[in-house]
């Protein structure tokens, strides 16, 4: 290729050239969270959310009485059980300072509106990591401990398979107040899958989600005769593509819908009916303005929150997954 004539005027040396940055700001990180979109919404009206659970006896082949029976004692009512967990505050704060949100910015007029925008995002990813994650409740101490609600991991107690060495959480007082005892990891199979589910459906659940992560999404797909594969061919004139999926598990006791969660701990594969899961709310998402002490604007996003498991028994953990 020949240089250019001698004297050329070039952009390399030419002055006043304006800028092209674009009003696009690209951003792919993940906002979607489907247990929280999964947990119905209640309203709490105490930092301590209680509820009530129940049992049936258990059910006897031995039930017979002879004509004319009399009653000289009865069978102790079995009172109900009293459960409950706490609301935790989480929050994001920011600051902008006032020449920031005056100059003209590519891709968002208002830097304030931008950023909060973002905090509440990031608030809710925030939430749903806390609420799938291993921590026992907390009832906080003044400013020196900060209340916790107990997250899903400290829940479920009934129906579990565990690695080696795992152990299951502790209540006190009706909280799970200790968390769950993590084993040693193993491989994810489908004897691991099944043992969970014929727990679930002995103890009277329904079963309708497996939530798991990428990798275990991926070992649950190449189950052997037991997930529902679709295929679907792109029509022509377009290049053929197939795509298969692997969504949902046809099991012995139930079928369930396989979601996978990128917030969730990689060693859970959890069962779960959100018929018995809510998210209690104290306070709403709300925007917070903080006292101005110079030449810029402070703000924060919050909320306060409790995780409601209606009954831990309808629910299900292939804990201990990725070895």
């Amino acid at each position: 290729m020949a240089d250019p004539f001698t004297n050329t005027y070039l952009t390399y040396s030419a002055k006043g050239l304006r800028e092209d940055l674009s009003n696009i700001i690209s951003d792919i990180s993940p906002e979607a969270t489907p247990f929280q979109t999964g947990c119905g919404r209640v309203t709490a009206k105490a930092t301590l959310v209680e509820w009530q659970t129940d049992t049936l006896a258990a059910a006897v082949s031995t039930n017979v009485r002879v004509e004319g029976f009399d009653v000289t004692s009865v069978t102790a009512v079995t009172p109900t059980v009293r459960v409950g967990n706490y609301t935790n505050i989480s929050a994001k704060d920011f600051a902008i300072a006032g020449t920031l949100d005056a100059v003209d910015k590519a891709g968002r007029a208002s830097e304030k509106a931008y950023v909060m925008a973002r905090k509440g995002a990031e608030l809710k990813r925030d939430m749903e990591k806390m609420l799938l994650d291993n921590v026992g409740g907390n009832a906080g101490a003044s400013t020196t401990t900060a209340r916790q609600t107990a997250t899903l991991g400290a829940w479920v107690k009934t129906n579990t398979s565990k690695g080696s060495g795992g152990g299951d959480p502790a209540y006190t007082s009706g909280v799970p107040s200790a968390a769950r005892t993590d084993g040693t990891t193993r491989t994810f199979t489908e004897a691991v899958l099944t043992t969970v589910l014929s727990s679930v459906w002995t103890q009277g659940g329904n079963a309708k989600i497996l939530s798991v992560n990428s990798t275990e999404k991926a070992l649950v797909s190449a189950f052997a005769g037991v997930v529902t594969k679709n295929y679907n061919i792109a029509d022509r004139p377009r290049p053929t593509a197939i795509i298969a999926s692997a969504d949902v598990y046809v099991g012995q006791f139930d079928t369930v819908s396989i979601v996978p969660n990128r917030f969730q701990r990689d060693r859970d594969g959890w069962i779960l009916d959100y018929d018995y899961l809510d998210i209690a709310v104290l306070r709403p998402f709300q925007e917070v303005p903080l006292a101005r002490t110079g030449d810029a604007e402070k703000a924060m996003i919050l909320t306060e929150y409790a995780l409601v498991v209606r009954n831990e028994k309808a629910l299900g953990l292939c804990a201990d997954l990725g070895g």
